[in-house]
């Protein structure tokens, strides 16, 4: 069986949240198509947090190289898929490598000054969404990219999918606290609007300290690295699912809620341009607190064009023929 190194961070892999999820869904997928998917992470010098002095994420990357191609050579890998961009220069060392980022250089996001130079690298990457190829190619001059999403899971939206459990003044917000996710704005929106019940899920224990620093409204409840079938089930029950990050290279959670019928309040950053139905709304800091109380307020419990367009566009079938075309041209 051909096997397929997938490098990832060890917090990446530790956490409820995008990255594990990927991780898990490639690896099943590899296995359909009789590939093994290796998991690789180096142990040492890494941070929870990625603002540490000393510990930011490309340092650390870059100081691990040794244990990371220990790791590879040990298992006479050939074909790696990195997901940060400190493990760009993997390529010096293995032809077959390419970038698949869970990051992306975009002035919206912390540090992105320090991951512009490991682009430069790179020739092959795998994206999740239109706006990501075109901007490899714009800023980058990397035209060999491939867009397959992250699909969400069918099953899940199949079995916690029941409209009459909606709740009408349920909020729903999944996220990090990182200044880039904006949980003060749902923190400020919750302190303004006392009628709704704001949930905030967060996709690491190691946030149930840093929520300790903002005063809490009795109306907000956090949650901490839930499982898939929870994140699912309190989905469904909530009417509205809220996005106010700046950036994503996807949003898997926004992809689940249209998925589950919700209605989407999310950023007009082209980022989220995918994130494109009839009850999907746009906006930012001056009108979204507007927009989610609109949004509550719809008389339908759910949105049958958001669940069916999640389910064309967005399905972990979508996501499986993506990676049998790519992987079959890319290991001959």
């Amino acid at each position: 069986m051909t096997k397929v190194g997938l490098v990832m961070r060890k917090i990446q892999f530790s956490e409820a949240q995008g990255p594990r999820i990927f991780a898990e869904r490639l690896k099943l997928i590899g296995e359909d198509l009789g590939i093994e998917i290796v998991f690789i992470s180096p142990e040492r010098h890494v941070s929870g947090y990625d603002w540490v002095p000393g510990y930011e994420h490309e340092k650390g990357d870059l100081v691990n190289y040794d244990i990371v191609l220990d790791q590879i050579h040990s298992q006479n890998i050939e074909h790696v898929i990195y997901t940060v961009s400190g493990f760009t220069y993997l390529k010096m060392f293995l032809e077959k490598s390419v970038l698949f980022p869970h990051s992306f250089p975009d002035p919206a996001l912390t540090g992105y000054e320090m991951m512009k130079p490991f682009y430069q690298i790179v020739d092959k990457a795998i994206v999740q969404t239109q706006f990501l190829k075109r901007e490899m190619a714009r800023n980058f001059g990397v035209d060999d990219v491939s867009v397959i999403p992250i699909g969400f899971n069918e099953n899940l939206a199949s079995k916690y999918y029941n409209p009459d459990q909606v709740v009408n003044n349920r909020i729903l917000w999944i996220g990090r606290d990182e200044e880039n996710r904006r949980p003060d704005l749902v923190i400020e929106y919750a302190r303004k609007n006392p009628d709704k019940e704001v949930f905030m899920v967060f996709g690491g224990e190691r946030y149930r300290d840093s929520m300790k620093k903002y005063q809490i409204p009795e109306n907000v409840k956090l949650r901490f690295a839930l499982s898939q079938e929870e994140v699912f089930e309190l989905m469904n029950s909530a009417k509205v699912y809220w996005s106010c990050s700046k950036f994503d290279t996807f949003a898997m959670p926004l992809t689940e809620a249209l998925a589950m019928g919700k209605m989407v309040v999310k950023p007009e950053h082209p980022c989220y341009d995918h994130i494109s139905s009839t009850h999907s709304f746009a906006g930012n800091e001056k009108n979204w607190f507007e927009l989610v109380n609109m949004a509550s307020a719809l008389p339908l419990k759910t949105s049958k064009e958001n669940r069916e367009y999640a389910f064309e566009a967005f399905s972990s079938k979508v996501m499986k023929e993506g990676y049998r075309k790519f992987l079959n041209e890319w290991i001959k």
